[in-house]
Formats: structure tokens, C-alpha cells, sequence
């Protein structure tokens, strides 16, 4: 089965308590194929974090670009999280651990 690391990288930023992930694909059929599977629900459910607000999915077709946007899932953020990632650095390596569907 394959897995977004297959198709994409992704990078991550924080504001505040709020993680945010760009995933970026490797091509134009990558980019397509991430649009389609990676939804804000998917992304919410893989994280299963208690956040503050839902899920928000952006596309950017020109940059072959999805941003997800998760409020609250830094627990407090940098100087308020008692977790040794307050910015989230790690957690986008498990975005990159989602498993497509097997026909991909």
C-alpha cells in the first residue's frame, strides 16, 4: 500500500496552538491524487487529535500545493505546551505515513 511519502512532501509550520501542514506534490498525477484522498475529514481522523475548531483544507493548484490548517493540536503552542513538539515539526512526518487507498 502506498503512502503520501510516495507522492508528496510536507512541510509544517505553527501559529500558536495551531499546526499547520503543507503537503506538496511531486507532480501534476501526485497532485491530482492527494486532492482526491486527502480530505480535511481524513486528515482530522489520521491525527485523532482533540482539536479546537475543525479541520480547514486548502488547495493550490498552482503550487501542486494542499495546506491543512489544525487548531489546537499543539496543545498551547511553543511557550505553552507542556509537549516536547510545540511546533509540530514531528507531526508532519506521520501525514506522511497515511495510507492511500490499494488501487493507487
Amino acid at each position: 500500500m502506498r503512502t503520501v511519502d510516495d507522492y508528496a512532501d510536507v512541510r509544517t509550520g505553527d501559529k500558536g496552538d495551531t499546526l499547520i501542514l503543507d503537503v506538496l506534490a511531486r507532480d501534476d498525477a501526485a497532485y491530482q491524487l492527494l486532492s482526491e484522498a486527502l480530505t480535511a475529514e481524513a486528515v482530522a481522523a489520521h491525527y485523532a487529535l482533540d482539536l479546537t475548531g475543525p479541520v480547514v483544507r486548502r488547495l493550490l493548484p498552482g503550487l501542486r500545493a494542499l495546506v491543512f490548517v489544525l487548531p489546537g493540536a499543539l496543545g498551547g503552542g511553543v511557550t505553552g505546551s507542556p509537549v516536547l513538539d510545540g511546533h509540530g515539526k514531528a507531526l508532519s512526518y506521520h501525514l506522511l505515513s497515511y495510507r492511500l487507498a490499494a488501487d493507487t
